[in-house]
């Protein structure tokens, strides 16, 4: 099941959704075009749990800074591609609802309670994560919020057929956040074990969820 648009319409152009887009995209192809080498480009700057939580500053910047580079990178083609097609479907109602910098704002805090989600649930991890996921997650829980019955189009595939179906937002990514919970129940008694960031899903997710509604109070208050 692969969503690939929505029928709400947005009173704004979205410069700040299309700006971070083009920034993962640029993000990327530097990764992959680095004479440091794919790899040594994420453990520099990817978010590592245990130097998160401990400090130690092994890597070329302080771990403080590696919340903000490590989800603006990607593990692969497929990591970006998905995480910017739900940013584009998703995240242009969101600014149109907060308004450009207060989207942003919003955004990168998603992001930055993503990581923490993720290190607190595997503080003696050593493997980088990297992605938008967290932040994006964030988006997710707005919009499920703020836009339940909006309709989702959506790629559903039967063996070799595939058919067009448009679903209510709530369907959608609600099966999406129970998966991340599955898997992140799952995952747990692995230890060591690299791949998803299911906790950073889910952190950003209820972030997201629970604080859409006071950024949209504090944006009417200052309002004129």
């Amino acid at each position: 099941m692969i969503p690939f648009k929505d029928d709400n319409p947005t009173r704004i152009f979205p410069f700040v959704t299309i700006g971070l887009i083009v920034i993962n995209a640029l993000v990327f192809i530097y990764q992959m075009s680095s004479p440091k080498g794919y790899a040594e480009t994420v453990f520099a700057y990817g978010a590592v749990p245990q130097y998160l939580l401990t400090f130690k500053n092994v890597q070329p910047i302080p771990p403080a800074l590696t919340v903000f580079t490590s989800m603006f990178m990607h593990g692969g083609f497929l990591h970006i591609a998905g995480n910017m097609l739900y940013l584009w479907i998703f995240g242009n109602n969101i600014e149109d609802k907060l308004g450009h910098l207060r989207f942003l704002i919003f955004y990168i805090l998603s992001g930055i309670i993503a990581a923490f989600s993720h290190a607190f649930t595997d503080p003696s991890s050593t493997i980088p994560m990297v992605g938008a996921s967290g932040a994006v997650s964030g988006v997710l829980g707005a919009y499920i919020l703020l836009f339940p019955h909006a309709r989702i189009y959506t790629l559903i595939f039967f063996g070799f057929f595939v058919r067009v179906v448009a679903l209510p937002a709530i369907f959608v990514i609600g099966l999406w956040i129970v998966i991340q919970f599955v898997n992140g129940a799952l995952s747990k008694g692995l230890p060591g074990q690299g791949g998803v960031a299911w906790f950073a899903h889910i952190g950003g997710f209820v972030f997201g969820l629970l604080m859409i509604k006071i950024f949209l109070r504090t944006k009417k208050k200052y309002q004129y």
